[in-house]
């Protein structure tokens, strides 16, 4: 953003470019606004003729003007006497009014239209970017923060175009046309008007610097706030389990005491701006009544044009003041709406995706999978894999153990090219991962993990994630297959039951059988198994070791455990520790060397 209170018009450009898919809705909202701009003033001069040239002159009260309206498309036709050309006017103003409000609801219904338009190509445009991501962005970057950009921050940018930048315009517009009007009528009682302008400029110039500082700080403590809610809320049984209750209160008390200060502070400069415009716009009407009084006291004969010249004026500084005022809040609209728009375009404008430069789609993914000297770090050169080199054959199980953090999970996440490796080759057959397309790469692998992820939604749509070409009847088969359709069944609704959110009504144990039969009904070439019975009880890791078999039947599978009973069978065993490879081989070979595996071994059966 630009400093000291002005709008950074390249970020605005940005945002005008969204508004090219509704360019009609746009053009017809500006003109409408025009048009409107100018239909407000024109009633004070119309009012001032009137009071000049009928009312004054006439010295006809309104009472005995009664008989008019009975017969009023006569007069309205035909307009004779002074009466009747009052009447005229006096309808014609009406006509004025209702036409005005007409237009505005019409200009309000496009300017917002218009926006909640450009806010949802602009929320499914960022929520796509996000699906696109690394997920080293996510591991860095709060939920609550990814939520403040795709919710508040975006409404904020439906302002801009709704009650911003097009009543902005035709507030600017209004101001021209009634100063217009008022040089039309008297440049000297026009220059007296205006006196308090240069004044009031100054002041709306401070008034921006330290309105765009309040929203400023109002971001950033709402994405404190959101971040803080959205941490606690998922974590709430840590909360309760270590009884930081108070704790916790005590901490968002404190959140929330700044949240509600940054908005103290952006009022607090309204506070003080809207009576310093209301002193401004007393201060130019007390101009026009003295200026009224000498011209009375010196041709008293001026009175019956002095009378709607001051009339009219009064009118239009009203006019002109309350667009000023309202320049303010749109101002306000517009400095907050520029900070969110920042933040989201910053967004749109990042470049964390993985490079899908792949072309291959063809790929025979019933081949071997091999890993040569494979390097990667999170972090420059804080390697976490150091020359990892294996093969996993066609149709062979491959395992993965070793202590916490050696970077078996790692592994397997290159492969899947949820992170990107910096040396080294990953190939299935003699096609490197990063030549192959990721759609085609990623629907060959699947990964059943330690920690499932169901949506809140029914165990068919968490089975099938909505795809519409796999059928009922073949989830009901892959159910039965891993041993999970009599608990499915067993439930209220069967599999239209809803989980509820991540799952909770569900034991761990089902939760992993719904994993394993998801990856079933996609029929991957190859599958990954990380930790997947590392939390359940004795019961159903027995129903999941079934299921795994059944599961790795055909294919190709890497599996991370931690409970080496589960891998006694595989057709290899890499011991991994600190990113290297330490021993390989099968069970009994490794038994035998009586190395790091033996010594898993027996801790893990102690």
């Amino acid at each position: 953003m630009a400093d000291k209170g002005k709008l950074d018009l390249k970020i605005m450009g940005k945002l005008l470019g969204f508004s090219k898919p509704y360019f009609f809705v746009f053009a017809t909202a500006i003109l409408l606004m025009i048009f409107y701009a100018f239909l407000g003033p024109l009633r004070p001069l119309i009012f001032k003729e009137l009071i000049d040239n009928y009312i004054s002159n006439d010295g006809t009260t309104l009472s005995e003007k009664g008989a008019m309206f009975q017969n009023f498309i006569n007069v309205f036709s035909n307009p004779v006497t002074v009466s009747d050309q009052l009447f005229v006017w006096t309808v014609f103003i009406l006509v004025l009014l209702l036409i005005e409000s007409v237009i505005q609801f019409f200009l309000y219904y496009l300017a917002y239209l218009l926006g909640q338009s450009i806010i949802k190509d602009i929320r499914v445009q960022l929520f796509a970017h996000f699906n696109s991501f690394k997920l080293k962005y996510f591991d860095t970057t709060p939920n609550g923060t990814v939520v403040t950009r795709l919710v508040s921050d975006i409404e904020a940018i439906a302002e801009v175009f709704s009650t911003g930048l097009i009543t902005m315009l035709g507030d600017i517009i209004r101001l021209i046309i009634v100063i217009g009007f008022m040089f039309s009528v008297s440049w000297e009682l026009s220059l007296i008007t205006l006196l308090p302008i240069p004044l009031l400029l100054i002041a709306t110039r401070i008034f921006a610097r330290a309105m765009k500082k309040a929203f400023q700080k109002e971001r950033l403590q709402v994405n404190k706030l959101n971040t803080f809610v959205q941490e606690h809320l998922s974590g709430m049984f840590i909360v309760q389990l270590f009884n930081r209750q108070k704790i916790e209160s005590k901490k968002f008390d404190g959140i929330n005491k700044d949240h509600r200060q940054a908005h103290i502070d952006a009022i607090w400069a309204n506070a003080i701006f809207f009576p310093v415009v209301e002193l401004f716009s007393a201060l130019s009407i007390a101009g026009i009544i003295i200026w009224g009084m000498l011209q009375m006291d010196l041709d008293s004969d001026y009175v019956n044009t002095v009378t709607g010249t001051i009339l009219g004026f009064i009118m239009w500084v009203f006019m002109l003041y309350r667009p000023i005022r309202q320049l303010a809040d749109r101002f306000n609209v517009l400095q907050r709406g520029m900070v969110r728009a920042e933040r989201v375009l910053e967004i749109l404008e990042r470049e964390e995706h993985i490079d899908d430069k792949g072309t291959k789609t063809d790929v025979n993914f019933e081949q071997d999978i091999v890993f040569e000297n494979v390097w990667f770090a999170y972090n420059n050169e804080d390697w976490v894999l150091k020359g990892i080199d294996f093969k996993a054959a066609a149709g062979q199980s491959i395992a993965l153990v070793g202590t916490t953090g050696a970077g078996k999970s790692t592994i397997t996440n290159l492969l899947t090219r949820f992170y990107e490796f910096q040396n080294g080759d990953i190939k299935i057959g003699e096609d490197s991962i990063r030549e192959i397309e990721l759609d085609t790469l990623r629907k060959n692998i699947a990964i059943v993990l330690q920690e499932v992820f169901l949506f809140s939604d029914t165990i068919m749509f968490n089975i099938t994630l909505g795809d519409e070409s796999i059928k009922e009847e073949d989830v009901i088969a892959a159910a039965k297959k891993v041993g999970a359709h009599q608990f499915i069944m067993n439930l209220p609704g069967g599999y239209d039951y809803n989980v509820r959110e991540r799952g909770g009504v569900l034991s761990v144990g089902q939760k992993q059988l719904i994993s394993f039969i998801r990856a079933y009904v996609y029929d991957p070439k190859v599958l990954i198994l990380d930790e997947a019975t590392a939390s359940v009880d004795s019961e159903s890791e027995e129903m999941i070791q079934n299921a795994t078999k059944e599961l790795q039947k055909g294919r190709t599978s890497i599996v991370v455990a931690h409970r080496l009973s589960t891998i006694i069978n595989s057709s290899e065993i890499l011991v991994i520790d600190d990113g290297k490879i330490l021993e390989r081989g099968s069970h009994d070979e490794l038994i035998q060397q009586d190395g790091h595996y033996k010594k898993l071994y027996d801790l893990n059966f102690a």
